[in-house]
């Protein structure tokens, strides 16, 4: 069966993503609109209505916009942050809860999860469903991001500056602890309290690593590294885009670029009993922005959920 697909907004970086790794299919067919029309709110909204599923591949405001025009019973998946805490929105992550992707499967819209949000979310969430951390846990995390989740005017900036920032080293940002992600990495977690995050920028085009560490203080039960593991691995063992690792690499360091280029994540559990170390590493590309919205729209179609993507 072929599919007919639209990308408001295709030019951006998650829409060029998405692009590439419909390269791999033979069932879509891409809805195309003239540069003279990109703008024009008339034209997008009749090949929104063409296709079988339009992702939204637009800045908050715009997508906002654009939602406005058009009737239910159009498949969205917006890739934006502007819905991904509405209500009326269903979260884009299969690997949440029980019932999510049957949530997503009847949805007709579906929200795509933050790249930062996307690794939290998956390693707080199966510590607070079975009572090992409360919801009002104080948690501080920390993620190094490639520079291409910045969108075309970063990459540009550090290509165009490459020598310069790379001798600068990697940047912390959002210093007023007032980052996007915030708050569906609260609602998602079911956290009472915003975590205390810090995004950093790596010199490295693309991949990152999210980093939670916990003391055993904050634990509401006794739980070894050991049967940390096996909370993760009873969660997500039978998740076909992760994978789990409780020995570090090789080399001894965890690098944010690992998985560059890939649609799948890992989580790493590591550490010891005084204080756990939990890392999840991915493409901010990949499993953190259009890997995830493909694996939405396979979902959402009917499809093997992985379809494209390994």
């Amino acid at each position: 069966m072929e599919y007919s697909v639209f990308i408001d907004g295709a030019e951006g970086t998650t829409g060029l993503g998405i692009h590439e790794r419909f390269k791999k299919r033979n069932d879509i067919k891409i809805i195309n609109i003239h540069e003279s029309q990109k703008k024009d709110i008339g034209e997008r909204v009749k090949r929104i209505k063409e296709a079988d599923v339009t992702f939204l591949c637009l800045p908050d405001n715009a997508a906002k916009e654009i939602v406005k025009h058009l009737p239910a019973g159009i498949r969205i998946i917006d890739t934006s942050s502007a819905h991904r805490t509405d209500p009326e929105w269903i979260y884009g992550m299969p690997e949440l809860c029980e019932r999510q992707r049957e949530l997503i499967r009847k949805s007709f819209r579906v929200t795509n999860p933050g790249c930062h949000a996307t690794g939290f979310i998956l390693l707080i969430r199966p510590l607070i469903d079975n009572g090992i951390i409360s919801h009002s846990c104080p948690l501080c995390a920390i993620s190094v991001t490639g520079y291409s989740g910045g969108g075309k005017k970063m990459i540009e900036h550090y290509t165009e500056n490459e020598k310069s920032l790379v001798r600068a080293g990697p940047g912390q940002y959002a210093l007023f602890q007032d980052h996007k992600h915030l708050p569906e990495m609260t609602v998602m977690t079911g956290l009472t309290k915003i975590p205390a995050f810090s995004p950093v920028i790596g010199c490295n085009h693309s991949g990152m690593a999210v980093s939670v560490t916990l003391h055993k203080s904050l634990f509401l039960k006794t739980v070894t590294v050991s049967e940390m593991t096996g909370i993760y691995e009873e969660r997500y063992a039978a998740e076909p885009l992760i994978t789990l690792v409780d020995k570090p690499p090789e080399s001894g360091y965890i690098y944010a670029g690992e998985m560059a280029g890939k649609n799948d994540l890992k989580i790493y559990i590591l550490g010891n009993d005084e204080r756990v170390l939990l890392t999840a590493v991915f493409d901010n590309l990949g499993k953190g922005a259009s890997a995830a919205a493909l694996q939405n729209m396979n979902i959402m179609l009917g499809e093997e959920e992985t379809k494209g993507l390994l």
